[in-house]
């Protein structure tokens, strides 16, 4: 039987997850990677795409994630996200709402500086539908 260690997967609106788990698979910036109990401690920022759970040997618990990072301690893993929703309650019109809002930004931008935040909200947004069609 696989070991447990605790995980948290914490967003700004809500802690979506705090539990023990067998094994958690995180979109990091230099690639997925896995997390089992006693894992070496290191850090690591996300990038937007599914985070997957394991809390038993049948199934997996899957999360949209975006920005913030993983912290891989003693104690388990904590996920920080700035964005986290469980794929299920993910709707394709949202979606759709969402990247139609943020062109619109894009074309609106007055400067530089906003017209980038719009263009990498945007970036991120397709990223979360290319990530959705892996599921």
């Amino acid at each position: 039987m696989a070991e447990l260690f605790q995980f948290e997967l914490v967003s700004p609106e809500r802690q979506l997850l705090s539990d023990q788990v067998t094994e958690v698979v995180v979109p990091g910036a230099e690639g997925e990677f896995g997390v089992l109990k006693d894992h070496a401690p290191f850090i690591s920022t996300i990038l937007p795409g599914i985070l997957k759970v394991r809390r038993d040997a049948n199934s997996w618990d899957e999360y949209f994630v975006r920005g913030g990072f993983a912290d891989v301690a003693g104690g388990g893993l904590t996920v920080l996200a700035e964005q986290a929703v469980p794929v299920g309650e993910i709707s394709r019109e949202q979606l759709d709402q969402a990247i139609q809002d943020a062109e619109e930004d894009v074309a609106d931008a007055k400067d530089d500086e906003t017209k980038q935040k719009a263009e990498m909200t945007l970036a991120q947004l397709k990223d979360v539908v290319e990530a959705l069609k892996k599921v």
